[in-house]
């Protein structure tokens, strides 16, 4: 059964979808779930650089440090207090509304003093609602150490101001008012931070405090949380219509391309692909368009080779069964003449099945090659002798030029049938004066083979082709003119097979030369 697959238009397009789905769930865990995180590290770091550039002013030689103290704070939206070692107050800049450093008792104040002590001179403090625990637990006395009038004490459980009456219900009064001067009532739960840092101006420590808000208000969160349902809405029909043009603008030409491979399949070879929207699918393009062109000309060389088999079978068969006929029903026709006849047509046959079972194998790659030393130049005499009664009843004449003997490493049988099919191609394709050279020539440690011919020659444009399987420069069927097309296909392989070099050098009305190079023996 066919196996279904989602089409790569609608892949993504769900790609594109998904993508927006995680860019949304980052944004509101960014925005809604982390808020708080994010906007704690921001204030946190912005109220460290407040701390570094109040210092640097009030180490400076500035005329107006209050001024320029206000204006940071004012601009970071942050409280800002400078006092000396005794609790005396020396600049206060507060531009935040639950901030009252002012307000601090010097015994909180001297804590923290100490604390930047201990700690190299800075000191991070974040609380909720005012309290330390460690300063309340460590430095504040008990309350019937307290004069009356000295510090407002608070009820331990509800931080409001103690009372005779909740003292004597068990609500003992505990500690001063931390609630009060760092917090004002009812924002008990906004989280804060104070960095403290001990400055030394002219030979004297000074404190500096700087205390900022590190929790967003709510009603910034609830405008966030309404507009990013908005955004989310939005994004998402957004990204609907985005990806659903992208993903078709992305597989267009794709579809186009698997149209154009269908008809391909079905045979029609001048089908064009055209796709040019991106690198790859142009690439492709060209690589189909190559393929299509390469099967048409692979279809027209076929058609070709059953046209070429068929009448050059049908021919010698024709033959055959005619003399054949003749010399069972005429008496006196079994004649030796007419027996060559047959046994010269059943050659034909037998050269023709040969070539093609010998095409088969060397495009298969099955074919082995057997090197041997042999006498190169002695095989071409060789060859020349069986066009010796050509030359006697049909008026041709070879010419073999040569300066001396030479000895290959080679497969003298396969390089014979080189030699053989050249010869043949050359008589073929002869001239009027039916007159075919050969020569060998050496240079250096490599000998060259020349089978040159005075025909017609052969035009630029068709060069490429005249090694190809199946191909005949002259498509018209002679009986002058034998053979299937594989006879230089087949020379091409072989000499690839030794890794010989090999070519052709024609011009039109020029006649035509075909060489190789074998590596001479020594």
């Amino acid at each position: 059964m066919k196996h279904e697959k989602i089409s790569i238009k609608w892949r993504v397009f769900t790609y594109l979808l998904v993508f927006t789905g995680i860019l949304l769930v980052v944004l509101w865990l960014i925005q809604i779930c982390y808020l708080d995180s994010f906007y704690t590290m921001i204030k946190s770091r912005e109220a460290e650089q407040v701390t570094s550039a109040v210092a640097n002013i009030l180490t400076s030689d500035e005329d107006d440090k209050d001024t320029l103290i206000h204006d940071i704070a004012a601009k970071n939206n942050m409280a800002v207090y400078v006092t000396n070692t005794d609790g005396d107050e020396i600049c206060s800049a507060e531009y935040i509304v639950n901030s009252r450093l002012a307000d601090m008792p010097s015994e909180q104040v001297q804590y923290y003093y100490e604390q930047a002590k201990e700690h190299g001179g800075i000191f991070k403090i974040e609380y909720e609602g005012g309290i330390n625990p460690e300063f309340w637990s460590e430095n504040m006395p008990e309350p019937e150490d307290v004069a009356e009038g000295d510090l407002k004490w608070e009820d331990k459980e509800t931080m409001e101001p103690a009372t005779e009456e909740g003292t004597e219900n068990g609500n003992e009064a505990y500690g001063p008012g931390f609630h009060g001067f760092l917090q004002k009532r009812g924002q008990e739960h906004i989280k804060s931070v104070i960095y403290v840092k001990i400055v030394e101006c002219d030979g004297q420590e000074e404190i500096l405090l700087v205390n900022t808000q590190l929790t967003p208000v709510d009603a910034t969160v609830n405008t966030l949380r309404i507009e990013l349902i908005w955004i989310t809405v939005i994004m998402i029909l957004l990204s609907l219509g985005i990806a659903f043009l992208i993903s078709r603008q992305i597989s267009k030409s794709l579809i186009r391309i698997n149209e154009s491979a269908k008809a391909l399949a079905k045979g029609d070879f001048d089908v064009r692909f055209e796709g040019k929207d991106y690198r790859e699918v142009a690439e492709l393009s060209d690589t189909l368009n190559a393929t299509a062109k390469e099967l048409g000309k692979n279809e027209s060389l076929r058609r070709e080779l059953i046209a070429n088999v068929s009448h050059d079978l049908r021919t010698p068969l024709t033959m055959i069964i005619a003399y054949a006929e003749v010399m069972r029903d005429l008496p006196g026709e079994n004649t030796p003449e007419n027996v060559q006849v047959v046994i010269d047509e059943a050659g034909r046959l037998t050269n023709l099945v040969n070539d093609m079972l010998d095409m088969s194998k060397l495009q298969a790659g099955v074919m082995e090659k057997n090197d041997t030393v042999y006498n190169l130049t002695e095989s071409i005499e060789s060859v020349l002798e069986r066009y010796n009664k050509l030359k006697e009843q049909d008026g041709y004449c070879i010419h073999f030029e040569y300066d001396g003997k030479v000895q290959v490493k080679a497969d003298e049988y396969k390089i014979y049938q080189v030699i053989y099919n050249l010869i043949n191609n050359a008589i073929n394709y002869t001239g009027k004066d039916k007159t075919v050279w050969v020569r060998q020539k050496i240079s250096g440690d490599k000998v060259r083979i020349e089978v040159t011919d005075s025909g017609d020659g052969i035009a630029k444009e068709a060069l490429p082709y005249v090694w190809d399987r199946y191909y005949k420069v002259d498509k018209t069927h002679k009986r002058a003119v034998m053979g299937t097309g594989l006879g230089l296909s087949i020379v091409k392989n072989i000499l690839e097979l030794h890794h010989a070099g090999y070519g052709v050098v024609s011009e039109p009305g020029c006649g035509s030369t075909f060489w190789f190079e074998l590596k001479i023996e020594r």
